[in-house]
């Protein structure tokens, strides 16, 4: 099983998400972060004064799957997710070594 973490831009949430479930994707856990990365923030002018904006609002996906379909659930997210600008996001995948569904007590891919 793979745990895949995905930080993206937040409008690509919805069109992310659809195209994750038209593949077979059956849950994910989202969360609003801030971070920076290469871009290093911005700066944005509000009421005629420029401020430095250090930390890029983004969304970060969490899903656990079968390693078999790990690298089909990258690709749709890369797909998906790009704009060709900075700040895309990254897309980070990891062992996962136990999974287990807390209402039946199933193990494993079945808990996914």
């Amino acid at each position: 099983m793979k745990l895949i973490i995905a930080a993206i831009k937040p409008f690509k949430l919805e069109e992310v998400r659809e195209a994750l479930t038209a593949i077979g994707v059956r849950g994910m856990m989202v969360t609003e972060i801030k971070g920076f990365g290469s871009q290093s923030g911005h700066t944005e002018i509000y009421r005629g004064a420029e401020y430095a904006v250090n930390f890029v609002p983004k969304v970060k996906l969490e899903i656990a799957v079968s390693s078999a379909m790990a690298d089909q659930v990258v690709d749709t997210i890369q797909k998906t997710a790009r704009t060709d600008k900075i700040g895309d996001g990254k897309i980070f995948v990891l062992d996962l070594q136990q999974a287990v569904r807390v209402r039946t007590g199933e193990i494993n891919d079945d808990a996914l």
